[in-house]
């Protein structure tokens, strides 16, 4: 008999920096730093709570037509603006793909890596593999709490943004590695170069291309991937990480792969649902899923 943990959501009511102020009609109002934004969600099916007043003092809106899009700014917003958690700094940007380089939701992740690299049982500085890097705030998170990092991503443009958020984040003394390449390309050179990795996180897009073309598709691709980083996990591994958004699957999927991954090596699997709470209810709106295992 298989036996699956209680799916868990991971919900945030918000943050210093961030809020998820109201959601409906196929929309979100959300509170980045200084800025209110507007950006469409379809899953919003609900009626808002707040009056159209509220949501019309927002200082941006992205807008969609025939499947592409732009911002609308409704007051002076400057290109970039800077937000916090914790310790980390970083920046948001109104990207011509409705959102803002910050994930807000993740933050219950950044403290479970920051939770795990520091309660590790060695001395020796952890190593860390973010693969589908991003803006990099995780791979921020996990250098601010002693791990050597290697952030890899596809797009030369939002690895400098990445290096932008370091900089702020005063953190161009750790040891973070930036890697334009292919995910599924490096790891299997890692393979065979026999590096290995205390910790792996990652953020499969459902499709996506590499820096030369590289097709990727998550249904396709995703087993292979996940197989190959099964061999650099280090002989003391301390957590394997794994973000979905937008994907058709379900966090028990996630959970299977890991439970077939991390076989033998003791530790615990969970897995579930991200989620944002609006500020003044108790109302969640789901942003993906995930699964994780950690010693």
């Amino acid at each position: 008999m298989w036996y699956y943990t209680d799916m868990i959501i991971l919900s945030t009511p918000g943050w210093e920096d961030y809020s998820l102020l109201d959601s409906g009609d196929g929309k979100r109002l959300e509170k980045f730093g200084a800025y209110t934004l507007v950006r469409p969600d379809p899953q919003c099916i609900w009626q808002p709570h707040l009056p159209s007043q509220e949501w019309e003092k927002a200082d941006a809106l992205f807008i969609e037509i025939d499947k592409k899009g732009h911002w609308g700014k409704k007051t002076q917003m400057p290109e970039k603006w800077e937000m916090t958690y914790k310790q980390l700094i970083f920046y948001a940007k109104l990207s011509p793909f409705k959102h803002t380089g910050v994930f807000p939701e993740q933050h219950q992740h950044w403290d479970w890596l920051e939770t795990k690299l520091k309660n590790k049982n060695s001395n020796l500085k952890s190593k860390v593999l973010n693969l589908f890097g991003y803006t990099g705030i995780a791979s921020l998170a996990c250098a601010a709490a002693g791990a050597e990092v290697t952030h890899i991503d596809a797009s030369f443009p939002t690895i400098g943004w990445a290096r932008e958020n370091q900089a702020a984040s005063g953190l161009n003394n750790e040891k973070i590695r930036w890697i334009l390449d292919d995910c599924l390309k490096f790891v299997e050179r890692e393979v065979r170069r026999g590096n290995k990795y205390e910790g792996i996180i990652m953020d499969p897009p459902v499709f996506g291309h590499g820096p030369k073309g590289e097709r990727w598709e998550f249904s396709e691709n995703f087993p292979m991937l996940l197989a190959n980083c099964q061999k650099i996990l280090s002989d003391h591994p301390i957590f394997l990480l794994i973000n979905a958004y937008a994907v058709s699957a379900s966090a028990i999927m996630l959970e299977n792969v890991l439970q077939d991954v991390t076989k033998g090596l003791g530790g615990t699997v969970e897995s579930g649902e991200l989620a944002l709470q609006e500020k003044d209810s108790n109302r969640l709106l789901s942003t993906g899923i995930f699964g994780r295992w950690s010693k």
